[in-house]
């Protein structure tokens, strides 16, 4: 997270304002919810556990077992139940 220096962004109203109930700290102002993106979707993180998912289903429905996959791609038993079981 960088920070950034309120009277580089803010008007000056608005720093008085802010003053009255915090001064000289640093705080957190986050996006406004139509803004925020999920975790990973920046990354390709996301994605690439999508795939994963997608794979493990696919074999699960070939036939591998669930203890095949969780030593496969290292992942406990219940995690692969999880994964093969949900409706996505």
């Amino acid at each position: 997270m960088k920070y950034v220096k309120a009277s580089a962004v803010l008007p000056e109203k608005l720093i008085l304002e802010i003053q009255k109930y915090v001064q000289g700290e640093t705080i957190y102002i986050p996006n406004s919810e139509p803004t925020r993106k999920k975790w990973g979707t920046k990354s390709g993180g996301r994605r690439l556990i999508d795939n994963r998912n997608a794979s493990i289903k696919s074999a699960y429905e070939q036939g591998r077992t669930i203890t095949e996959l969780a030593d496969k791609y290292f992942l406990s038993i219940e995690t692969i139940k999880k994964i093969v079981y949900s409706k996505h």
